[in-house]
């Protein structure tokens, strides 16, 4: 079958003209149609993810160019995040895998981690023990289990699905020894462990912004993202058990996303610590156990 195609620059220049006609949108690892073209184009050939230039004008073979274009076709009409089409997500320095049980990895408590949380948690060295609430791929408690090395994770979740998805990640890094997966809402099912750590990227988005989310958004569990009408029925939830499962000097960050007003709402009498990331200083907040 003829095909006007015959290098990988013409499928990238094709793949990201596609993109942009068909409006995607790009918010799961890719900010633009271009990159978003590239990873997906390397990926299916199994190319280096990072050297996209001495492949560019390589002939390509008719059952890669066919493979492609399906692969091109899948992520305009399904609008599914790109990490679903591949099963890999980047998170930092982290490789983890993903399907359409969890959402795709991305977490503003990651940049945190790598400097262990620090001035917040004094002594990095003698956190012992690390809870991590609404866990999904399991993708900061391997984070958390690199940055604290004297540590134990308890990770929780409530999507028997999504653990599945976690226990693969915790293997493919050979730490079943140091996190522990539960089942659980929240704190129910835990063992009486108290923390020193306590974090989470719960499920936050607004109901009204439930409705306006993207087609790529909506092919992720809603479990995952929907926080009620203002976004904080979990959280409020989180903040109310943690008081019962920190140890002194310990802290609990949550990240909320774009909800800071609605955060500042429910919590008018804890004065909350906003800490930086590279969204700002109104996505994640922190609490100590003196204020609980």
């Amino acid at each position: 079958m003829y095909s006007p195609f015959l290098t990988l620059r013409d499928l990238l220049r094709h793949a990201t003209t596609r993109f942009n006609t068909e409006g995607l949108y790009f918010g799961h690892g890719s900010s633009n149609a271009y990159d978003e073209a590239a990873y997906l184009l390397l990926h299916a050939l199994k190319l280096p993810l990072d050297r996209l230039d001495p492949f560019l004008d390589a002939r390509l073979m008719a059952d890669e160019i066919a493979a492609l274009m399906a692969l091109i076709e899948r992520r305009c009409s399904e609008r599914v995040p790109a990490a679903y089409l591949t099963n890999e997500a980047f998170l930092g320095d982290y490789r983890f895998f993903v399907d359409e049980r969890v959402i795709v990895p991305r977490s503003f408590i990651a940049e945190l981690i790598p400097e262990q949380c620090q001035p917040w948690v004094a002594d990095p060295w003698a956190v012992m023990n690390i809870l991590d609430l609404c866990t999904g791929s399991g993708c900061l408690s391997i984070m958390l289990a690199d940055a604290f090395p004297h540590a134990h994770i308890d990770a929780v979740d409530l999507s028997s699905a999504a653990l599945e998805v976690a226990h693969r990640n915790v293997d493919d890094y050979q730490l079943q020894d140091r996190v522990s997966l539960f089942e659980s809402d929240l704190y129910a099912n835990l063992p009486g462990n108290t923390y020193d750590l306590i974090i989470s990227n719960p499920p936050y988005v607004n109901t009204q912004s439930m409705k306006s989310l993207p087609a790529e958004y909506r092919a992720e569990p809603a479990i995952a993202l929907a926080g009620g009408k203002d976004g904080m029925d979990i959280v409020r939830r989180i903040v109310a058990g943690a008081k019962s499962r920190l140890r002194p000097r310990g802290v609990l960050i949550i990240e909320i996303g774009n909800e800071f007003a609605h955060a500042q709402e429910a919590f008018p009498d804890l004065e909350l610590t906003w800490l930086s990331t590279s969204a700002g200083d109104r996505s994640v907040f922190l609490l100590t156990a003196e204020q609980l």
